[in-house]
């Protein structure tokens, strides 16, 4: 029983590290309201690492969906046929494999407190988790140029069991929208 009651601390820790980290990049030098149409640079997604288990269509069909419905709440729109856009977009998505170790200890005692205690073993316990991050990272590259101009990405732990098809594409809407809500930078 005690020993259930230290790793609630562990646990804590773990769904705290499942909220997903958001940063970005951008050129400060760059007329972010200038850019209004864009496209897919290709290759439009790519994954880290090259594995069959996460590089599918079903995914890059994800993606590229949640990309575009959230490029369009922006304003930016895919470029016509024979118009060259402002931007290009590309995607990765990247799985990395982490492992962290926590240690507890604690420490018996007998007796009571007017007879003083005495002292007891000590326990200590060293846990080892395995778990998988995924990033996605969403690059948006002026057109004329081929420069990088904006750069967003979103960290969060995965889950071991992805879910529904239904679930893994609001999974990817969600991230999506939160990469891209800083885009434009103000």
């Amino acid at each position: 029983m005690f020993r259930q009651l230290l790793m609630l601390p562990l646990l804590l820790l773990l769904a705290a590290c499942q909220s997903t980290q958001v940063q970005r990049d951008f050129d400060p030098q760059r007329d972010f309201s200038a850019y209004r149409s864009w496209a897919w640079k290709e290759p439009a997604l790519q994954y880290r690492p090259d594995d069959p288990r996460i590089k599918s269509d079903l995914t890059e069909q994800r993606i590229r969906s949640a990309v575009s419905e959230q490029l369009d709440q922006r304003g930016l729109r895919p470029a016509t046929a024979g118009n060259a856009p402002d931007l290009r977009v590309q995607a990765w998505f990247i799985v990395d494999d982490r492992t962290q170790q926590y240690t507890t200890s604690s420490m018996g005692a007998w007796g009571s407190p007017w007879h003083g205690f005495w002292g007891g073993p000590m326990y200590t316990d060293t846990r080892t988790i395995h778990y998988q991050v995924g990033t996605l990272q969403v690059d948006f590259y002026d057109a004329d140029d081929g420069k990088l101009v904006w750069r967003g990405s979103a960290e969060q732990v995965l889950r071991e069991d992805p879910g529904s098809p239904s679930e893994r594409a609001g999974m990817f809407r969600e991230t999506v929208a939160k990469v891209l809500s800083q885009y434009p930078p103000q």
